[in-house]
């Protein structure tokens, strides 16, 4: 996978993380909350490991 490719998809992943944050607020979520938190936590996870990886992508 080229870096291009790679920045592509990261930023995919951070439009989603946006969306998870959005249905964070819904006061309706009961269960899946706990879902939804860890989801954005082994997102906030992948994000970090790749600025790391690719500091300035």
């Amino acid at each position: 996978m080229d870096v291009q490719t790679l920045k592509q998809r990261i930023v995919a992943v951070e439009t989603k993380r946006e969306y998870l944050l959005q249905l964070l607020e819904q006061p309706n979520l009961g269960a899946l909350r706990v879902d939804v938190n860890q989801a954005l936590e082994e997102m906030d996870d992948l994000i970090d490991e790749y600025r790391r990886t690719f500091p300035q992508g």
